[in-house]
């Protein structure tokens, strides 16, 4: 998973991958543990640390969404993202990890509570098709997980494919949000902001 989440205005949001990266350390202390004596001095001690080590990855796991959505909202007036059913996204086998690891879940939630509290515009959008269409023509443009670059055969629109999804989920999410464009600018096929949406956000997320 490249990116916790890319949103049309640029902005490349890195996955820190807690979990991922204390996994060795994790199954050394485990390892420890299972060595230790049951109930000898050295095996609590070893229990100690290890679940030292679970307590800080799962406080990592829930402040670092926290601080990413009161940044995205502070910053944005009205944000447009994909409404993931993650519960179903976990069942594959080969991203499950990954994907609670991300902790979108709990993003989006405090996304929502904090536009709530700082009068801000909210919006989740249906996730059918967002990486699928071109956002210029609107043309179907296949990709498997590994295809990281949106190459249009229709109009021959190149950039990247979670941009690509970012600017389908601003402008569905503007529309279902009765956001009339129309007079103030427009989405245009550069994906450049016009005067209102340079203060509106798609978030596009990665997940190869």
């Amino acid at each position: 998973m490249k990116y916790f989440y890319k949103a049309t205005d640029g902005t490349e949001v890195e996955n820190p991958k807690f979990l991922r990266k204390s996994e060795r350390k994790l199954k050394r202390l485990q390892r420890r543990v299972s060595k230790k004596q049951k109930g000898s001095k050295n095996g609590r001690k070893a229990i100690n640390r290890l679940g030292r080590q679970h307590l800080k990855v799962s406080r990592q796991r829930q402040d670092w969404p926290v601080k990413q959505a009161r940044a995205l909202v502070m910053s944005s007036d009205f944000i447009a993202y994909e409404n993931l059913q993650v519960q179903n996204m976990v069942r594959n086998h080969h991203l499950a990890k990954s994907i609670s690891d991300a902790a979108w879940s709990l993003f989006v939630d405090w996304v929502k509570y904090y536009a709530q509290i700082f009068g801000k515009v909210q919006q989740p959008v249906p996730p059918q098709n967002t990486t699928i269409d071109c956002f210029d023509c609107k043309q179907p443009v296949h990709k498997t997980l590994s295809t990281r670059t949106h190459v249009c055969p229709h109009c021959g629109s190149v950039r990247c494919r979670d941009e690509n999804a970012a600017w389908n989920i601003l402008q569905k999410g503007l529309k279902l949000a009765g956001i009339n464009t129309v007079g103030h600018t427009e989405i245009n096929a550069s994906g450049q902001n016009g005067p209102y949406l340079n203060q509106a956000i798609g978030l596009g997320k990665s997940a190869g």
